[in-house]
């Protein structure tokens, strides 16, 4: 387990922890979030920061329309490898690694492989999610909403 030992300020997606803020308190388990040095090995986590740059940039627009915020889990062998939240609830909007801050409003666990169809248009989400290839909790229908700002983003 990690306890916060300094407080600096709100840290961004792209930002990790830098060393020395964490001291170990003991083993709570394997943790959802690889070390930043093994990030680069998921095949979507480019997808996911070239995401978040264009919620920085039109944010507050998708705030206006879809008011939600989503946490997205990204599995392997059925074990949590990444985790993201969407927020496009809150201020400008925002998208960063790890679980949410606040109570997300829907939550999709899928595997990595299917989250690559899925985002780059290879794949139904709709037909994907009745085929059982991912699982959503929370406020199902608010997956359409998040689908658009993917649809918006693979315009680009």
């Amino acid at each position: 387990m990690w306890k916060r030992i300094d407080h600096p300020p709100k840290i961004k997606a792209g930002n990790g922890p830098q060393a020395g803020q964490f001291k170990t308190l003991g083993s709570a388990g394997e943790s959802a979030v690889p070390h930043p040095l093994e990030l680069s090995e998921f095949q979507s986590f480019p997808v996911f920061e070239d995401i978040s740059r264009h919620i920085k940039e039109v944010g507050a627009q998708l705030v206006k329309k879809v008011n939600a915020i989503f946490q997205l889990d990204i599995t392997k062998d059925g074990k949590t490898i990444l985790q993201w939240t969407v927020d496009l609830k809150n201020g400008p909007g925002d998208m960063y690694l790890g679980s949410a801050r606040l109570p997300a409003d829907t939550i999709f666990t899928i595997p990595e492989p299917i989250f690559m169809e899925l985002v780059l248009g290879k794949m139904n989400p709709q037909k994907a999610f009745l085929a059982g290839k991912f699982k959503v909790s929370g406020r199902v229908l608010l997956g359409q909403k998040l689908e658009r700002v993917f649809k918006d983003w693979a315009k680009l």
